[in-house]
């Protein structure tokens, strides 16, 4: 492909996704570095961007490139560019009923993706989206220990912690089920209409995989708190997936822990880290999932 232009976009923290001008049209360039991920990872993305397509709103899939790392080649991935205003540098811009219909709307999204069911958990391993295995058989306290390292805290910090992972995978084992996960819902990842607040695109599926039912509603409920928005997206999935709200907030911060876990062993690498980490930490010393750093 020749691209005469290619621009960075704003959003994320890997710098590898362009705006490109290609035939006179706008289009949105992916680009895959050698052993950064697997030489499917483009094929893979693109698959499950035709998976979900018509369900909920998407770039449409232009071109694929497969990766080679052994040739030091770069894969690519090639959508349609969707006009639309980020949802994260929209919601500071919104008053309360604002608020309320976009978080309906990203609610009701996520219950949608969450209503797409697979046979069982794991990563997408190849083009045909055949499920892999995350080798976690030790579920939430495993994944707490194999990371207790690189979260550098004291015994007593680890500790609580733990307790709350036993707690946290005894609500996820009565789930029962496993479905499409986006892994990175929140409203970074959306492109919304500003006059009507509709969700246009929804964007970065690189970490989807068979999972929790839950996970993206624990991912978009995070860190974004307002009650006006968060009440709605809880009040929309629940609506959708005919659940009990209480119930499902708890579910949701439970799932959501995976992530925060990850995320914290991560700090000092990008600002969400660092306040992962903060999360996280104030959720180890109160034992409460729903806590927040003071």
């Amino acid at each position: 492909m020749d691209f005469a232009d290619l621009t960075p976009l704003a959003g994320g923290w890997s710098g590898q996704t362009y705006l490109a001008q290609t035939a006179g049209e706008r289009t949105v360039v992916r680009v895959y570095p050698p052993r950064l991920r697997d030489d499917a990872a483009p094929e893979i993305d693109a698959a499950v961007l035709r998976l979900v397509r018509g369900l909920v709103p998407v770039p449409d899939v232009l071109e694929v490139r497969r990766g080679a790392a052994e040739g030091s080649r770069p894969g690519l991935l090639v959508t349609s560019f969707v006009t639309g205003v980020r949802g994260d540098l929209l919601l500071t811009t919104l008053d309360e009923a604002g608020l309320a219909v976009l978080g309906g709307h990203l609610g009701s999204l996520v219950a949608t993706v969450a209503g797409m069911p697979t046979l069982r958990p794991g990563p997408f391993v190849d083009p045909e989206l055949t499920i892999g295995d995350f080798g976690m058989a030790d579920g939430l306290p495993g994944f707490v220990a194999e990371y207790a390292d690189s979260l550098g805290w004291p015994a007593a910090d680890l500790s609580s912690l733990m307790a709350v992972a036993e707690h946290a995978q005894s609500l996820l084992d009565s789930v029962g089920r496993s479905c499409l996960v986006h892994s990175d819902a929140n409203p970074k990842n959306v492109l919304v209409d500003p006059e009507s607040l509709v969700v246009t695109a929804v964007f970065d599926w690189e970490f989807a995989h068979s999972g929790c039912p839950v996970s993206d509603l624990g991912n978009l409920l995070r860190f974004d708190r307002v009650p006006a928005y968060a009440d709605a997206v809880l009040a929309a999935w629940c609506e959708r997936r005919g659940t009990c709200p209480a119930e499902t907030l708890e579910l949701a911060r439970a799932a959501d822990l995976w992530a925060l876990v990850d995320l914290a062993a991560r700090r000092g690498q990008n600002p969400v880290a660092d306040r992962a980490h903060e999360h996280l930490l104030a959720i180890a010393r109160t034992g409460d999932l729903h806590a927040l750093p003071s």
